[in-house]
């Protein structure tokens, strides 16, 4: 018998950086990805899964730094 065929490994998350590397002191996000210093530094360690869940934090994260809000 044949295994079936493996799926295709999942596509990287590419990095969310825009090269404008400033972190707020106020909220500790970057102003350009808005990723906290951790979630930078930890990114090429870190499995697509966490990845994804930081990717779908930005948004959020964008909306309320542009209120004044995190």
């Amino acid at each position: 018998m044949t295994e079936p065929p493996a799926a295709p490994p999942a596509a990287p998350v590419a990095s969310p950086c825009i090269r404008l590397c400033r972190l707020d002191p106020e909220t500790g996000l970057c102003l350009g990805c808005h990723r906290t210093l951790e979630e930078i530094a930890g990114w090429s360690a870190m499995d697509p899964a966490a990845r994804q869940a930081v990717m779908a934090a930005l948004p959020r994260r964008a909306a309320g730094s542009s209120r004044g809000e995190v």
